[in-house]
């Protein structure tokens, strides 16, 4: 299994994109086969080979398909169908980026779901096939990660930005940094307001962009640490929770699993991959 991720290297495309990440499993590889992927804020654009297919299980049913998709921003946990040979080349954007970018001006934000898509219909100077471009992921990520800095940068100089899209980029900078009923004394302007534009923006409100930041930067500190380093207790004070009971109940909200369950199985795509994060 090849895994890698490098950050975009064009401040212009880096505006929207947090990074490119590639995973394959060969034939002859040994992985979990059904792991399960977190709620996420981002979009992902993910390249797959044409008849390659993709298979998502989610709470209201299952979305299956051949070839490249749009993975949106999802409040849910889905269960992913891993266990045949694949590859995929990812795009990473940032949160609420889709709604600067002319292919998806004007558009409300799409939630919790999986669209297939014609990369021909989406980069107008596409000269390479998603064979073509999976194979330059696995010989040069170099040079596959300027290719496609090639190709978003006619998408992001097309960009459009306005009052809505700049208070939501300010408010993402300091989410993570203290409570939501701060943030309007911050960035200088009414609670009100900044929650309008960032749901607008984004489509997620400010609490549930920030629980699911909190979320995958505990599963990334816990993929770093092995069973017997855990501790429960620390981790719930560690990330705010007010007690253990609290973060059993956010963790069986949002993955399904208890602590002792999740630590026991290591079933998340982030177990099984690594994250898919740029820092």
């Amino acid at each position: 299994m090849i895994h890698w991720l490098k950050p975009s290297k064009i401040p212009e495309v880096a505006k929207y994109i947090e990074c490119y990440w590639f995973i394959e499993k060969r034939p002859d590889g040994k992985s979990f086969d059904y792991p399960k992927l977190n709620p996420d804020p981002s979009a992902h654009l993910i390249i797959s080979p044409e008849k390659q297919d993709y298979h998502y299980d989610m709470n209201l049913g299952v979305v299956k398909g051949k070839g490249s998709h749009w993975l949106f921003p999802h409040h849910q946990t889905y269960q992913l169908d891993h266990s045949r040979p694949f590859a995929h080349l990812g795009v990473k954007f940032h949160v609420g980026a889709l709604y600067s970018l002319s292919a998806f001006s004007g558009q409300q934000p799409i939630l919790d779901c999986v669209d297939e898509v014609q990369l021909s219909m989406l980069f107008a100077d596409l000269f390479e096939s998603e064979t073509q471009l999976i194979e330059l992921a696995r010989s040069n990520p170099d040079l596959c990660c300027e290719t496609l800095d090639s190709l978003f940068l006619p998408l992001a100089l097309n960009s459009h930005e306005d009052q809505h899209s700049l208070i939501t980029r300010k408010a993402l900078n300091v989410l993570n940094s203290g409570t939501i009923s701060e943030l309007g004394n911050q960035l200088y302007c009414s609670q009100r307001r900044l929650e309008r534009s960032f749901n607008r923006v984004t489509g997620l409100t400010l609490k549930q962009c920030q629980s699911m930041n909190k979320l995958e930067a505990m599963l990334e500190y816990l993929y770093q640490r092995d069973a017997d380093d855990i501790d429960w207790v620390e981790i719930a004070f560690q990330f705010g929770f007010s007690d253990q009971p609290h973060l059993i109940r956010y963790l069986k909200k949002h993955i399904g699993l208890t602590p002792k369950t999740y630590e026991k199985e290591r079933g998340l795509t982030i177990d099984v991959y690594g994250g898919v994060s740029s820092t």
